[in-house]
């Protein structure tokens, strides 16, 4: 086993924990199981639950046991943490799909080898949804003081902005069960979640002491955040997802691709298996030489690889390649060209009658250019390349021969500004 708290320390996973020296001291003595929890209350995984699938991996690299506890019974409530108004209630058919989606996500991280370190898969709907209200409440409720729950932060803040339903008042109750069950079923003695969810974490640990007596353990994760202090899960398009018919691979390596240089050493401490030796030679190298964002590309790369597989990272690599004129648009399969060029500027142009637009109106189309008159300027000043190939006729129109698979049309101004058409019919 090697030390986890010292390596999750050095790649920043550690934001708040119940005593530490405590926990490494289980930890150093033998083998700990630790569970984390993910809510069906979205259709997918996002970014933000990769922190705390790779965290549990880390600990399960290191010897220790984890479950992954996907929330058919807190989903159907939905914790109130950082949420500033009460929840919609999801369908009971709608959440169930979910439940059986983020099963499947949560299992594409952790090892489910059978062995003493293998993965454990659980429901929380297994013991919570036969539990009747008289002894939920006999049997579980007791052992919170209201003026506890009243102090938890989330608590605070949702009566400070005008009140908090008992449905979701009662969510930390729910979730601290989760941890007492898991306790008495798995000997589990660690939940790990993000740091908004420490309250819930800790109301978990309290209770197993009042019910059993026993000491555990909670650990949380710093919620990571851009520079400008906004989570990295969300973007003007929404959450930045973990599963290819929610975001495609292709969107997914160019958001890491685009990370900022100052962004990048923490994000590959976070979300990459690189060894600290590892991450701070490239740290050295994007220093030296930042032009040629060494760190963003071994970014992408590398959890693009970890969270779509080997073979969707070559595809998009390619892609990404051939865009910027560096490879071959035409051995491009047909759903990776359409996600690239859907990434791009883009524009969607009708064939008429005579065939189709110039190439003026379309790179104007595509926004490459603010007018015609200007697109017509990047043509005779040798700028503007039609499916990588240079244009030289202020005249040219595409023929149906340059169509990829049919339907597309790569347009480029210069090395860097690229876009796409998808041609339909008349």
């Amino acid at each position: 086993m090697t030390d986890i708290i010292d390596e999750l320390t050095w790649r920043g996973l550690i934001a708040v924990s119940t005593d530490l020296d405590d926990l490494r001291k289980a930890l150093d003595s033998g083998q700990v199981t630790l569970y984390g929890g993910f809510d069906p209350t979205a259709p997918g995984l996002h970014i933000g639950n990769l922190v705390l699938l790779l965290t549990m991996r880390r600990f399960q690299d290191a010897g220790h046991r984890p479950i992954g506890l996907v929330g058919g019974a807190t989903g159907l409530i939905g914790d109130p943490s950082g949420k500033s108004t009460e929840r919609v209630l999801n369908p009971r058919e709608v959440v169930a799909g979910w439940v059986d989606r983020i099963r499947g996500e949560v299992g594409r991280f952790l090892d489910f080898t059978p062995g003493p370190s293998g993965a454990l898969m659980v429901s929380n709907l297994d013991w919570t949804g036969e539990l009747s209200a008289l002894d939920f409440l006999r049997d579980v409720g007791k052992h919170f003081p209201v003026n506890q729950m009243l102090s938890r932060e989330v608590v605070r803040a949702r009566l400070e902005a005008g009140g908090i339903t008992y449905t979701e008042f009662s969510y930390q109750v729910l979730q601290a069960n989760d941890f007492l069950e898991l306790h008495r079923r798995h000997d589990c003695a660690l939940q790990v979640g993000g740091s908004d969810q420490w309250g819930n974490l800790v109301s978990g640990v309290d209770l197993i002491r009042r019910v059993t007596g026993d000491s555990v353990h909670a650990l949380a994760t710093p919620l990571i955040t851009k520079p400008d202090g906004t989570k990295y899960g969300k973007t003007e398009g929404g959450a930045i997802w973990l599963s290819a018919d929610l975001m495609s691979p292709y969107a997914f390596y160019q958001f890491w691709l685009n990370r900022s240089d100052g962004e990048v050493p923490g994000l590959l401490r976070v979300f990459t298996f690189r060894t600290r030796a590892e991450i701070e030679e490239l740290e050295r190298a994007s220093a030296e030489r930042p032009a040629e964002r060494r760190g963003q590309r071994v970014l992408a790369e590398d959890v693009t690889a970890l969270v779509h597989g080997p073979a969707e990272l070559a595809r998009v690599q390619a892609a990404s390649r051939a865009l910027f004129g560096q490879g071959e648009l035409r051995d491009l399969d047909e759903g990776t060209l359409a996600t690239a060029v859907a990434e791009v500027p883009h524009a969607a142009v009708a064939r008429g009658p005579g065939g189709l637009p110039p190439v003026t109106d379309l790179l104007a189309a595509t926004g490459l250019v603010p007018s015609k008159s200007a697109a017509r300027r990047a043509i005779a000043e040798g700028g503007a390349y039609l499916n990588n190939v240079k244009v030289t006729s202020e005249d040219a129109v595409p023929g149906a021969g340059d169509l990829l698979h049919g339907r597309f049309l790569v347009l480029r101004r210069g090395k860097r500004t690229v876009g796409g058409v998808e041609v339909t019919g008349e």
